[in-house]
């Protein structure tokens, strides 16, 4: 039987997107170089901080101010992680339901762990028995990892648990830990692109993933 639920964070549970595009924009001007599009930095998220400016900056790491870009962007984003970011609709609805039947819930991101632990104090507090962020000694996603220290956190076990996510990402780490992936077509991939890579099960909104619990 069920007993949790591993959710992704950004394009999952949030809207983050407006908050990560300004973030990349304020480093890159800050580095005299071009901005980037919602719609691009959307197509660049999904695997940490770093890679996300490898994308978004000119010749990625080979540019010589990348390293003073990507400080820049971990700095904005510390400050200006909250401005515009909050649940997709009907998030807080699907947690509050599953909090009522006893399902354990917990985050796990492939963002900066304190960033983590801030979005889940300022939006989930009382809902997630665990959020995990990037952090020093442990492999980001989509190794296993840290849905596996999530899990200990927990006292739980993969046999026990569902991941839910919104992207290529996702649906690999679930893959490598050995549980089953729901995906959701809210976030930012497409139904198509999830498919492409390998997506069995796909929600179109946040009530169709309490009929699977």
């Amino acid at each position: 039987m069920m007993k949790a639920i591993i959710f992704d964070l950004d394009g999952t549970l949030l809207d983050t997107l407006e908050d990560l595009k300004n973030a990349v924009n304020a480093a890159l001007e800050h580095c005299g170089m071009p901005l980037r599009s919602l719609d691009e930095v959307r197509s660049f998220v999904g695997n940490g901080l770093r890679n996300l400016m490898i994308r978004a900056v000119p010749d990625g790491e080979e540019n010589p101010k990348f390293e003073e870009a990507l400080s820049f962007l971990k700095d904005y984003y510390a400050v200006h992680c909250k401005d515009n970011t909050g649940p997709y609709p009907g998030i807080m609805e699907m947690l509050d339901e599953l909090k009522e039947r006893g399902i354990t819930m917990a985050i796990v991101s492939n963002k900066i762990d304190s960033a983590v632990k801030e979005l889940d104090k300022e939006y989930f507090n009382g809902y997630m028995s665990a959020a995990i962020g990037e952090m020093e000694g442990v492999a980001r996603k989509p190794a296993p990892d840290t849905v596996l220290k999530a899990l200990e956190e927990c006292d739980l076990k993969p046999e026990d648990a569902i991941y839910v996510g919104d992207s290529d990402v996702d649906i690999a780490t679930a893959k490598n830990t050995g549980i089953p992936c729901i995906s959701v077509s809210w976030g930012f991939r497409d139904t198509a692109f999830l498919k492409e890579h390998g997506a069995t099960q796909i929600n179109d909104n946040p009530a169709e993933l309490l009929e699977l619990v």
